[in-house]
């Protein structure tokens, strides 16, 4: 038991994997358990199983594996991810189950296979099955097939595949397991019940035995289909309806039911395909034209053998068809003929549709044998016409069998009709339309009255079938001339006739008298309903009728026939005129029909009056129309001579047609009267009136056809032009729906040649308005009219050129008239719109000229002769123009034949010869598809490009003249596809995924085409892989991607999920399958019926969506938008309409908020995938079905795009009007717009790029910033999308990218785009790097996240990407990054190759060159969600998002941002500026006098305050909060205009300048300026280096602007450094920038050749000059030191450039005698030495000039001469002293100079000693300064001593106190010396304290002891001083920054000793502390307009001191933003 114990306490999985058995069954135990209490399916628990049941099943142990069954079994029924594993637990059972004695095991292996089923695995279950019978155990054998069969028992022959399973089953028979073969027959019995007898010819080579044993058992079974029992998880609604039936026990379904199971399963796919062609005999093709008909025999009955194959492979069976053709129709033996017809027989079963090709060239000819008497010929023939009619379709027969119908010979007519007969029994009403139907009505109707009996039967039984197919209410319009006899014989074979498979015909109701009441047949029972349909027009009028018919406009549909349409009223006899008196005496007054014939007018005018007052109250039902209008015809009748009352009569004529029911036998009575006075001057009106009201009542088509031929057969023009007139009108009042232009072409030609130019003008305005309907096929009816003419022609039809056509005003109002109009609809989805307009033109039949010499041309071996038939061939179609669809058997062969042709100029010929067929046969083309059209497809697999374009353009000549129904019938396309051609692939998936979008619906054989693509799908070559994957939506949109995903069960695994994946892609971007078009009233008022006949039959298809009619005005454009749902209302549909008017968005308060911390927690999924997945949409769904109008969303999640692009439209329209709710739900829409990134359609795409655009300005305009939780789910996805190939599209996205920046940190942006660095896509990658570049100009390199360093590694790496834009884009973005921050970019960098390194430099050399302007953005600040700008200028307040010290840039960029302002608000003028930014002078005077008093508030309480210090370095820390609060206005006014410096903008920054000159002229105004000098100074350098790199090179600036600004800079630092106090503020790494920048300004050869260029250089030069002399003369030359360093080193500047520096350092070098003393002699030296270590001696030897040794060698020695021995001294800032060859050099020049003497002396003795001539008598001053020295000793007067010291030193500057300090201590002397020093900055730097930002020396963060002296803190800084360096700590930061300028006055020489190491420096190290004061500055200002309090937290102090530690500044930003949220 110990060993139990430790398997024990093992978790559940542990235990299933155990090594002991007991360990596993109990862990099977708990398993079952645990699986049966887990409720949720998706439950994690269950992915921990997953690996194991398959062990589960396998366990070796038979009592564990029991326990194993059972668990894998509950695992299987209740775990989503069970399907997993389908595949090798059900091998496993198959192996290790089956073969197991105990029955239990067994049963529970067959339920864990029926499980697997049930949850979808059918096919691997079935596979797995499959694969077990080859297992050489038959006990596994016998356990297969019975699991097979219980599964076909259960789940039926839909769910379980039957092909696999029979193929396999006759190889069961033959086992030598008896077990085996009887497990075999009780699976054939189970198969036999689902497909009856399509089980048989699978079977019939096994033992007869056998067989006759299942016959036995087949007899047994019942009739009735066997019905599934059990249901996927999918078919759980059939489940319930099942389960329902089996409680009520009824059987409704039974039949619909049956017809399913028959249409499942048909034998023919059960069977294996043979293959023939190769098996005919050799000489078979000579033996066939033998003379001895034996032989003949003996090759048919060769063939006849192989044809018996009930099912062949397809190949190229043409010629032996033409050879058996041959037989059929020229053989002389009948023998030979019946045996060549079974061949044909046998080779259509066999082949099925894909004989369909060669169907057209054998028919005729059948159809032509039937002349034959003998019953075995007769039969053999109709046997074969049969089998051929199944492979192809009656539509593409018609013209055939009408050829043959007016035949003279009784017995073709009798078996044409019997065929005909036998056809319509396989047609349904959707395969049987009205425009096939009618052509073969007609013909049969003429042989129902045919002499030969045997015809009419024949016509009758015909007529019958057609009718039980289509209903007797289809049928009868074609009737109409019937008489009743006939008709009851034709209804007596209806009811005969008995349709394949037991389906009730479409007439049920045939008995029925009232044809009105049968019910509609069952295909049309969905789009009518019940009440009478009506004419296509609908008449709108009578609104009691049913809803209207669905019909275009534009199409004639079917009208050409319909002379007399009106069944109904036609047969209203004509009355007599007795009868007619009678009539009319009943319903008129006696007096008005006696009047009617009155001498006198005006008795005949008063009876006029009373007949329509009569006509106006008559009842409309009784009204007797004929007579009245035969009253009015009576004498005078129309022979009326006053106008008043023809008038009157021909109104009262009017007024009858509109309200009886006028039929047409009445209009006939009254036509004559009203076309004579048409032309009548005064009764024309009225006439007119009345012929329209006649064509209201009779239709217009009708009307108009009479009425032109009789005002022809007249010869008064008038009447001729104002009918043409008349027609013109009300073509346009009625639309031109069925109008016969046939009818009245010939009368509009006779009109054209009429002498009479009225007559002309009116037919040719009438043609016009034809025109608008018809298009450009009208004029091939006048091209042989003259020139003269057909020129007036052409002019009237430019134009309507572009004109739409009206929408119809009138309508016939009959509603039953449309009784025979009853299958209108569905013959138009089968045509499309107006073919009829086509049908028209008179078309010429040329198959007489097809002879069979032109044929045998076209296949001759010559090529020239090939091309001659050719040539041939386009003559005559040419000459022809409009050809019939007949064009003989052989010339589609042959021009196939030329498809194939070697010689590819005669397959561009053929190609351009089948366009020419095209356009000249029309819709009649369809027949030729199959044999002429599919070998188009296989000429786009051409090698030559020009070839597969002419083949692209012919085959789409041919399908719009087809439409695609016929080529994705069959197998032929799919054929095509197999072949592994790559062109042939790419073109033709490029034309499916064009043409099936537009399809509404397609034919299954589409499904044959699926392996294929998939193929295609991993094809080798990439454009085919492309294309497949394009393809693949719209192969969805028709198949569904259950059906699709489902045929991915034949590929290999690896194959199968990489197309599983593709298909979920597919399926996100699936196009909306186009709706079915609503048969209600249209939502399209014709406006825009197509143009021209092409554009009408473009798309059959797909154009009738919206071709509809419309009905009532109300309606329009609504029911467009509903399309199928039109069916609703029209007030209904307004209601919607108006719904839409509400907000689209709904304002949910914190809805968002809630929304990210739901996905924060992972409560909802997070927005982050590759491509979209449903559970992504849906969840998107769920979250905007809260906050989106219902309505909407709806629209935005439409399968059909077009619904997007409105709802987007919707969108941007609201966005103004719903900004707000927008904001709210923003990251929703956001989420949805990312979806449609996805989607593959430019329509969708450029209409979401549109509104992005405008809301990122919206949002911009509102101050919103993007939340990190929206631009995660939205940027990504954005930047997928600039890799797009549109170039309209990238320039779109970069835009909003840009915009994007403006409402989200540029910062943030950046790792977006640097990942969309990392695409495949080479244009994606390009974009993101360019746009990288961009970020980096725009906003300096502080974006470059995480560091620079790095980020910059990343894109360097792309400069070596095979892509040649990416590497461009790579460098121009490290060229940027040079721009920005110069060399440093190669450390930046890192290690290139080589290469890479060399194209670098080059680009980098060439953009020197043409430096482009650094663009000024802003990015958006990451602040506060939407907080509200306090006033218009608040914007520029906005706290930019600083994070890196790259500072150069970044002042650069906010010294921009105002010119970026300007630019927004297009102001350029100064003036502008508001208020708060111009300086006001007055106002900073009152400034100063308020602030006098601040000194004690400054200290106030200082210890409490500060906390002691922690660290080495001092902090500096502005004084106190309040101290700038008061001091807010003045400076952050000096710093914002110091900014506009700097501006891009000339303007802006001359503007700026001349402020700050204006200040800088008036000597007590400019003190405000100090503490601002650096920044000042770095705003100028800045200007000069944009005016160098970008003004300079922009052309398209004026150059005196440039000198103009020039002028004000130099102007602004002459007046600078004209005041010495301002100028020595000037930092060390300032001056060297400014220096630089003035002496590239020098040396800008640019500059001189501009006008007043000189005088500019002669002012730099001046200006150079006062810059050496005022500025710190320490500072001074530190800077030209490393300014020359530099220019040294990088050798790229101008040679002239260090020659100047060096001139400097000259110049520099000549006032060292004066400026010995106050100079740091200290920091030169450590300088000096830096440079010699970039150029050691040796180094600067080999230099070519040795100018920069001779002139280093002079500084050393001016200064070793100047100061002696005691130089060496000053050697204290260098780290290691024996390292520098400065200290060997100074002692060498020392000893040379022999001044080795005074080397201890004191220091500060040497320097002021030698000037000691000048002194005034040593005892004098020795007294004064001893009484001097005595009080500054005592403790109470030491500060008066000071005061006294400093008045002293101040009266006589160049006193001497050494002598009274050499003996004091070093604290003493240091104390001296910062007393002197405070006492100067109270009384000198009062103006100083109290504008600039920080007082220099009391901003000093220490704390102090609690000493009690009122000391000033800077004494006991000093004291802190002292102690830090004796301890060695250096106070690196303070002066590490800037050295010491921050010293007011000179220093006195003790200075030297307390001077700590500075580090070279420059202007970009001071950057932060300037920007930080600028921004703060600018926070104030916010703060101050957002009446913030003042409290300390709210004011943040600026540092105007430059030696303001980073530390301190970065903390107290972080501060600021803190205090800010």
């Amino acid at each position: 038991m110990g060993d139990d114990s430790e398997w024990m306490k093992l978790s559940i999985d542990q235990k299933c994997e155990h090594k002991v058995w007991k360990a596993r069954l109990n862990g099977y135990e708990e398993a079952l358990k645990l699986f049966q209490r887990i409720e949720d399916e998706k439950s994690p628990e269950w992915g921990k199983y997953l690996g194991l049941i398959k062990k589960f099943v396998t366990d070796s142990n038979a009592v564990a594996q029991l326990k194993g069954l059972e668990a894998a079994l509950a695992f299987i029924e209740n775990a989503h991810v069970a399907g997993k594993t389908t595949g090798e637990v059900v091998s496993g059972v198959v192996t290790k189950v089956f073969n197991q004695p105990k029955a239990r095991a067994k049963e529970l292996g067959t339920d864990i296979c029926l499980m697997y089923i049930e949850i979808e695995k059918a096919e691997v279950v079935q596979d797995e099955l499959l694969k077990g019978l080859d297992n050489k155990n038959p006990k596994i054998v016998v356990a297969c097939i019975e699991a097979l069969r219980k599964a076909l028992s259960e789940f039926g022959s839909k769910i379980v595949t039957l092909k696999p399973v029979v193929k396999i089953l006759s190889k069961q028979f033959e086992s030598r397991e008896k077990a085996v073969r009887d497990e075999a027959k009780l699976l054939a019995v189970e198969i036999y019940k689902w497909i009856r007898d399509a089980l048989r010819p699978p079977l019939q080579n096994i033992n007869s035995v056998q067989l006759k044993e299942l016959e036995e058992e087949w007899v047994k079974l019942p009739s009735s289909p066997p019905k599934q029992t059990r249901f996927l998880r999918s078919q759980q609604d059939l489940k319930a309806k099942f389960e329902q039936q089996q409680a009520i026990g009824g059987e409704q379904s039974d039949g619909e039911d049956e017809t399913d199971t028959v249409a499942a399963v048909d034998a023919y796919e059960l069977l294996e395909a043979v293959e023939i062609l190769s098996k005919m005999p050799k000489d078979f093709y000579e033996k066939i034209e033998a003379k001895k008909w034996q032989e003949r025999k003996e090759a048919l009955e060769a063939v006849e053998a192989l044809t018996k194959n009930p099912k062949l492979e397809n190949g190229d069976y043409g010629d032996l068809v033409r050879a058996l053709k041959k037989v059929v129709g020229k053989d002389a033996n009948v023998m030979l003929v019946s045996v060549a017809a079974k061949c044909l027989a046998g080779l259509a079963t066999g082949l099925r549709k894909k004989f369909g090709t060669y169907a057209g060239q054998v028919v005729p000819t059948i159809l032509e044998k039937f002349k034959e008497k003998k019953p075995q010929v007769v039969q053999a023939l109709q046997e074969a016409i049969d089998a051929i009619f199944l492979t192809t379709t009656l539509q593409n027969l018609s013209e055939d069998i009408l050829a043959v119908m007016d035949n003279k010979n009784p017995s073709i007519k009798q078996q044409a009709s019997l065929f005909l007969a036998r056809s319509f029994r396989h047609c349904t009403q959707a395969t049987l339309p009205k425009s096939v139907l009618k052509p073969l009505c007609a013909a049969l109707i003429k042989q129902v009255n045919d002499s030969a009996p045997e015809v009419r039967d024949a016509a009758f039984e015909a007529l019958g079938t057609a009718m039980k197919v289509v209903g007797e209410k289809a049928v009868n319009p074609f009737l109409a001339d019937l008489d009743k006899l006939k008709l009851d014989k034709i209804k007596e074979c209806a009811d005969k006739v008995e349709l394949p498979g037991g389906k009730k015909g479409g007439g049920k109701g045939v008995d029925k008298k009232p044809a009105a009441k049968a019910p509609p047949p069952a295909a049309e029972a969905p789009h009518k309903s019940s009440a009478p349909p009506r004419k296509t027009q609908s008449a709108a009028s009578k609104p009691s009728a049913g809803p209207s018919k669905k019909g275009k406009p534009t199409s004639a549909a079917g009208g050409k026939s319909k002379k007399n349409p009106d069944s109904k009223e036609i047969t209203e006899s004509e009355l007599s005129a007795e009868v007619s008196e009678e009539l009319a005496a009943g319903v008129l007054p006696a007096s008005c029909i006696q009047q009617l014939d009155s001498a006198n007018w005006k008795e005949r005018l008063a009876s006029m009056e009373e007949f329509q007052r009569a006509v106006e109250t008559m009842d409309t039902a009784v009204m007797p129309c004929q007579a009245l209008v035969r009253m009015l015809a009576k004498k005078p009748g129309w022979k009326e001579t006053n106008f008043q009352v023809m008038q009157m009569k021909l109104h009262i004529v009017a007024l009858i047609c509109r309200r009886g029911q006028f039929s047409k036998t009445s209009a006939s009575v009254v036509l004559d009267g009203l076309v004579d006075k048409v032309g009548d001057v005064k009764c024309g009106g009225n006439a007119k009136e009345g012929l329209t009201a006649i064509g209201e009542a009779c239709s217009l088509p009708w009307t108009a056809e009479q009425v032109v031929s009789m005002v022809f057969a007249q010869k008064n023009p008038k009447n001729q032009a104002e009918t043409l007139n008349w027609l013109a009108n009300a073509m346009k009042e009625f639309g031109f729906a069925g109008i016969n232009v046939k009818g009245f072409i010939n009368n509009v030609k006779t009109a054209l040649g009429a002498t009479n130019p009225a007559v002309r003008t009116a037919a040719i305005t009438l043609l016009g308005v034809m025109y608008l309907y018809m298009g450009a096929p009208l004029r091939m009816f006048f091209e042989d009219e003259k020139p003269a003419l057909l020129s007036q022609i052409d002019a009237e039809f430019e134009k309507m050129q572009g004109q739409s056509p009206p929408a119809p005003m009138r309508f016939t109002k009959k509603a039953t008239a449309a009784e025979e109009e009853g299958d209108e609809g569905e013959e138009q989805e089968e045509d499309g719109g107006g073919q009829d307009i086509m049908d028209l033109l008179p078309r010429t039949d040329i198959s007489d000229k097809i002879t069979s010499n032109l044929v045998s041309k076209i296949e001759d071996k010559n090529w020239k002769i090939r091309k001659e038939g050719l040539d041939e061939t386009a003559a005559i179609i040419s000459e022809a123009k409009f050809i019939t669809a007949n064009i003989g058997g052989e010339l589609p062969l042959a021009l196939k034949g030329r498809l194939g042709d070697s010689n590819k100029i005669l397959v561009q010929q053929t190609l351009t010869i089948l366009q020419q067929l095209a356009t000249a046969m029309g819709p009649g083309l369809k027949q030729h598809v199959k044999a002429l059209g599919i070998s188009i497809v296989t000429v786009l697999g051409d090698s030559k490009p020009n070839v597969r374009t002419a083949a692209m353009t012919t085959l789409q000549a041919w399908v719009e003249q087809t439409g695609m129904k016929e080529w994705l019938e069959g197998e032929d396309l799919s054929e095509e596809l197999k072949r592994e051609n790559p062109f042939l692939r790419q073109e033709m998936l490029g034309w499916l995924a064009e043409k099936l979008p537009n399809m509404r619906t397609v034919p299954g054989d589409l499904m044959l085409c699926v392996p294929h693509l998939y193929t295609c799908l991993e094809d080798r070559n990439g454009d085919v892989r492309k294309k497949a994957q394009e393809a693949l939506p719209t192969f969805m949109m028709h198949l569904g991607y259950d059906k699709m995903s489902k045929a991915t069960g034949k590929l290999k695994p690896s194959s199968k999920d990489q197309v599983l994946a593709m298909l979920e892609k597919a399926r996100a971007v699936m196009p909306a399958k186009l709706a079915a078009p609503a048969k209600t009233g249209g939502g399209k008022s014709s406006a825009e019926p197509s143009r021209s006949a092409s554009a009408s039959r473009s798309q059959p298809a797909s154009e009738e969506v919206d071709g509809k009619p419309e009905v009532k005005k109300v309606r329009g454009g609504v029911a467009a938008k509903k399309g199928a749902a039109g069916k609703k209302p029209a007030a209904k549909s307004q209601k919607d309409e108006e719904d839409k008017s509400g907000p689209i968005f709904i304002l949910f308060p914190n809805a968002k908020e809630q929304r990210i911390k739901e996905e924060k927690q992972l409560k909802i999924l997070k927005w982050n995938f590759i491509t979209p997945r449903d559970e992504y949409v849906e969840q998107l769904k769920t979250q905007m079905s809260t906050c989106f109008a219902k309505w909407l969303q709806d629209e935005l999640f439409h399968f059909d795009f077009q619904r997007h692009v409105k709802a987007i439209g919707v969108m941007i329209e609201r966005l103004e009007s719903e900004s707000e709710a927008t904001i709210s739900c923003l990251d929703l829409i956001l989420k949805w717009f990312t979806l449609r990134f996805f989607d593959t359609n430019t329509t969708v795409l450029m209409k979401v790029l549109e509104y992005l655009k405008l809301l990122f300005a919206m949002l911009n305009r509102e101050n919103y910033h993007l939340t990190e939780y929206e631009a995660n789910s939205f940027a990504p996805y954005l930047i997928l999308k600039v890799g797009e190939s549109k170039d309209v599209v990238r320039k779109d996205v970069r835009a909003i990218l840009a915009m994007l920046c403006k409402v989200y940190p540029a910062s943030k942006v950046f790792p977006f785009l640097m990942d969309g660095t990392k695409s495949k896509n080479s244009k994606q990658r390009a974009e993101c790097l360019e746009e990288l570049g961009c970020l980096i100009e725009g906003y300096g390199m502080n974006v470059c996240q995480p560091t620079p360093a790095k980020s910059l590694k990343e894109i360097a790496v792309h400069i070596g990407d095979r892509d040649t834009s990416v590497r461009n884009a790579a460098l121009n973005t490290v060229v940027a990054v040079y721009n920005v921050c110069g060399d440093q970019v190669y450390k930046l960098i890192g290690n290139l190759s080589e290469k890479d390194m060399s194209m670098l430099e080059e680009r980098i050399k060439r953009s020197a060159k043409k430096a482009p302007p650094a663009p000024a953005k802003q990015s958006a600040p990451e602040r506060s969600q939407r907080e509200p700008p306090a006033n218009p200028n608040a914007t520029f307040l906005r706290k930019p998002a600083q994070e890196d010290p790259n500072k150069l840039k970044i002042m650069y960029r906010t010294y921009r941002i105002h010119a970026r302002q300007n630019a927004q608000h297009t102001e350029s003028s100064h003036p502008s500026i508001p208020k708060e930014f111009q300086l006001d002078l007055d106002m900073i005077e009152m400034d100063q006098s308020r602030v006098c008093e601040l000194p004690d508030l400054v200290q106030h309480k200082l210890d409490e305050l500060l906390e002691p210090i922690m660290i080495p370095e001092p902090k500096m820390r502005a004084v106190s909060p309040h101290f700038d609060d008061l001091h807010n206005s003045t400076a952050s006014t000096i710093n914002f205009v110091i900014s506009q410096v700097a501006s891009g903008d000339i303007n802006t920054s001359i503007q700026a300048l001349a402020q700050i000159d204006e200040v800088l002229r008036q000597e007590d105004k400019a003190e405000v300026m100090s503490g601002h000098i650096d920044q000042f100074l770095i705003a100028t350098f800045m200007q000069l280096r944009l005016i160098y790199s970008t003004h300079m090179a922009d052309d398209r600036l004026d150059k005196k602007d440039i000198i103009k600004l020039y002028s004000c800079i130099i102007g602004n630092m002459l007046s600078l450094f004209s005041m010495e106090s301002l100028a020595r503020e000037a930092s060390m790494g300032v001056l060297k920038d400014l220096m630089h920048g003035l002496i590239t300004l020098m040396l800008d050869g640019r500059v001189e050749d501009i006008e007043d260029g000189q005088q500019v250089i002669r002012s730099v030069n001046l200006l150079v000059i006062r810059v050496l002399e005022k500025s710190d003369q320490t500072n001074m030359i530190s800077a030209l030191l490393v300014l020359l360093q530099d220019s040294l080193v990088t050798t790229a500047g101008p040679p002239m450039f260090s020659e100047l520096v060096m001139k400097c350092l000259w110049r520099m070098i000549r006032f060292l005698p004066e400026t010995i003393n106050s100079i740091n002699l200290d920091r030169i030296l450590l300088d000096v030495h830096n440079f010699m270590k970039v150029f050691p001696k040796e180094k600067l030897k080999q230099l070519k000039s040795d100018v920069p040794h001779r002139t280093l060698k002079t500084l050393l020695h001016t200064l070793c001469k100047l100061t002696g021995a005691k130089i060496l001294d000053h050697l204290s800032m260098i780290e290691n002293r024996n390292e520098s060859e400065l200290e060997a050099h100074l002692r060498r020049v020392v000893k040379h100079s022999g001044n080795l003497s005074g080397l201890k002396s004191d220091r500060g003795n040497e320097k002021t000693g030698l000037r000691t001539e000048d002194r005034m008598s040593k005892a004098k001053v020795s007294d004064i300064l001893s009484e001097i020295f005595k009080k500054i000793g005592s403790k109470e007067n030491t500060k008066e001593g000071l005061t006294e010291l400093y008045e002293y030193k101040q009266k006589y500057s160049d006193a001497d106190l050494e002598p009274f300090l050499k003996n004091t201590s070093q604290f003493f002397q240091s104390y001296v010396e910062r007393g002197l020093r405070v006492i100067e900055s109270e009384r000198e730097g009062k103006a100083r304290i109290q504008t600039s930002a920080v007082i220099p020396q009391h901003g000093v963060d220490s704390s102090l002891s609690s000493n009690n002296e009122e000391l000033k803190p800077a004494v006991y800084y000093e004291r802190l001083k002292i102690l830090r360096q004796r301890q060695g700590l250096e106070n690196t930061s303070r002066q590490g920054v800037v050295g010491s300028e921050d010293e007011p006055q000179q220093r006195p020489p003790i200075s030297s000793l307390l001077s700590s190491k500075p580090s070279v420096a420059s202007s970009t190290d001071m950057l932060h502390s300037k920007l930080s004061q600028l921004k703060e500055s600018r926070e104030l200002y916010q703060q101050e307009h957002n009446a913030h309090s003042h409290s300390p937290t709210h004011a943040h102090t600026r540092s105007a001191s430059p030696a303001a530690n980073l530390d301190d500044l970065k903390k107290r930003l972080e501060r600021i933003k803190s205090n800010r949220q």
